[in-house]
């Protein structure tokens, strides 16, 4: 398959008082034309990092310090201001973790789609109005003409999270960039916006990449996955092969530790510790201080040299104790 998105060797660093903080610290990822890429890790193992900086949303004082992001074949990192306002939106969109920050409350919620197609799209305010409509339907928002003239404050959560993906796939974009799409929604709701985000994604053939916490999404939506902690990608394999035989201590934490329905035999299963700071990472294994089977197995290698990430193009792992690693 041909590579849509392709990341290699990157590194995205922010200088702070207490000094750099390694967010990404040297991440290969490629998504597919039409896949579903999911990016799985606790909160600040650099999944978001990773996806604001595929497309250039890194502030000051984050700089993307090394590596290399193509699109399409395309130099992203080379491109000028105006390359990129075209590549956003119209190639490439995000949804971001909190719709109500992102909508403009002053600004009508049909007025903030049909402002897309006034930018990219060369049609009639009628056509844009119409278009708008249509969208608003498609992702379930009921009587779409009336709440076209809605502002944002008028909207459910839900609502305002339809709404997000109506302005992110306006343009049929070929890669969608989901962030937390479901935060803070009720679980009925994350139901609904992940199916929608499902169909609408297989209808329009758009690459999707669903960054998010939960593993029972993943498993639901995504063709691969990459598992991601502290600043590296440490397994990344297809949905199966992940679930079925995960390599990675980490991956097999977090599998252990969902909730599983029906079962009533005891409380879930916890991984010890907490993620390092960004500004403290451990100089070897970044996971070793935290790993019970390193423990177990009474290995010292992960505590002195730091392990490359190994294996085939379909699983890799970054682990010493992966098989074959040692």
């Amino acid at each position: 398959m041909t590579a849509l998105l392709e990341i290699k060797g990157l590194k995205t660093h922010f200088r702070t008082e207490d000094g750099v903080i390694r967010a990404v610290d040297g991440v290969d990822l490629h998504v597919n034309e039409g896949e579903v890429l999911g990016i799985v890790g606790e909160s600040g193992s650099g999944k978001t990092i990773t996806a604001l900086s595929a497309i250039r949303l890194i502030d000051s004082p984050g700089e993307i310090v090394a590596g290399s992001i193509r699109y399409e074949g395309r130099d992203v990192l080379a491109m000028s201001k105006n390359e990129l306002t075209e590549l956003r939106g119209d190639r490439i969109s995000m949804i971001f973790q909190q719709p109500r920050v992102c909508l403009n409350p002053v600004l009508q919620i049909g007025r903030q789609i049909t402002e897309l197609f006034d930018q990219h799209r060369d049609i009639s305010e009628a056509e844009a109005r119409e278009n708008a409509i249509n969208l608003l339907t498609s992702v379930g928002i009921p009587e779409a003409e009336k709440r076209f003239a809605f502002y944002p404050h008028e909207l459910s959560g839900g609502q305002a999270q339809r709404v997000m993906i109506a302005i992110a796939l306006a343009l049929s974009p070929r890669l969608l960039i989901a962030d937390e799409p479901t935060t803070a929604l009720d679980v009925t709701i994350q139901a609904q916006i992940i199916e929608l985000l499902k169909d609408m994604c297989r209808d329009l053939g758009t690459a999707l990449i669903l960054v998010t916490h939960d593993l029972g999404v993943i498993a639901e939506i995504a063709d691969r996955v990459a598992v991601m902690y502290a600043g590296q990608i440490v397994e990344e394999a297809d949905v199966y092969t992940l679930f079925e035989n995960p390599q990675h201590p980490y991956t097999r934490g977090l599998l252990t530790s969902m909730p599983v329905l029906g079962n009533r035999t005891g409380r879930l299963s916890a991984i010890p510790g907490s993620i390092p700071k960004p500004s403290d990472i451990p100089a070897a294994c970044r996971f070793a201080p935290r790993c019970v089977e390193r423990v177990a197995r009474e290995l010292t290698i992960c505590e002195q040299r730091e392990p490359q990430i190994m294996g085939s193009e379909d699983h890799r792992v970054r682990c010493w104790l992966a098989e074959g690693a040692v």
